[in-house]
């Protein structure tokens, strides 16, 4: 029931090794391979699933991804050159958790990075709606994302007596629901060979 923002992002998935260090942050510089399943769905939305070209190309060798597009940037030894991938598909298929693992991070996704009784994203923290020295419990019904200031204000409160009640009821989410969510903080850098690959909520140009 503990919050741990070290857990797996959306829960228990039997990954190899491999799989499981996706990489979260990685700059565009550094040439990041974008990891599709065997399916070409992205791993994960956010953060979206990244491999640095170091990892991408130890997992071509030991034969676990096939490559689906390259950059022009190429590696290269006396006797041997290859492009860097930017696109890579696992070749066997990772079926994902249904329900995501119960995590600090999950709760703020779920949430949409956003304050439950006042809508700000700034200063989140996590809120008991009905507090815990009334019975209340560290579940994904009974948690939600809030800002500091509205959280020292509810402080041990019940929702009617402290007239505050969260925008939307607090939920158990599949993976899918985060899926959907994540959509919508795209990165700022997207390289083109990734876009055949991913579905953000932005504005398209005409």
């Amino acid at each position: 029931m503990i919050l741990s923002e070290n857990q797996s992002i959306f829960g228990v998935m039997h990954w190899t090794k491999e799989v499981n260090d996706v990489t979260v942050a990685v700059s565009p510089d550094g040439l990041p391979a974008l990891v599709l399943n065997a399916d070409y769905r992205p791993l994960s939305y956010y953060p979206l699933s990244l491999w640095s070209w170091q990892d991408a190309i130890k997992a071509v060798f030991l034969e676990r991804v096939n490559i689906v597009a390259e950059y022009e940037h190429a590696v290269s030894s006396p006797t041997f050159s290859m492009k860097l991938p930017s696109v890579v598909s696992l070749k066997a298929y990772v079926k994902p958790s249904r329900h995501p693992a119960f995590t600090r991070f999950n709760v703020f996704l779920r949430d949409r990075f956003q304050c439950q009784y006042c809508g700000t994203p700034e200063d989140l923290t996590f809120d008991h709606v009905v507090p815990r020295h009334r019975g209340g419990a560290t579940t994904w019904e009974n948690v939600v994302a809030a800002c500091s200031p509205c959280n020292l204000r509810k402080g041990g409160m019940m929702p009617a007596h402290a007239k505050m009640w969260p925008l939307q009821k607090p939920f158990q989410p599949t993976v899918h629901d985060l899926h959907n969510n994540g959509r919508l903080f795209p990165p700022n850098h997207l390289h083109e060979s990734w876009m055949d690959y991913l579905y953000w909520d932005v504005e398209l140009e005409p």
